[in-house]
């Protein structure tokens, strides 16, 4: 699944995907998987993400 909300909310922020990786305690790489819709976003990933950007999983997942 392809996650483009995750790119912008992450350059509105003006973060790098590294900072990203550091922030799930995983690797740049990692979390350009995720963006790319490569790999599937672990769901504790996910709920930290939107924590984080103070979103809703929901919206993450492009249902909101």
């Amino acid at each position: 699944m392809y996650f483009p909300r995750l790119r912008d909310l992450r350059e509105d922020n003006n973060l790098t995907q590294e900072a990203i990786g550091r922030l799930l305690g995983t690797t740049q790489q990692q979390y350009y998987k995720y963006e790319k819709g490569i790999q599937e976003i672990t769901v504790h990933h996910l709920i930290t993400l939107a924590d984080f950007y103070h979103v809703t999983t929901d919206y993450l997942l492009g249902r909101a």
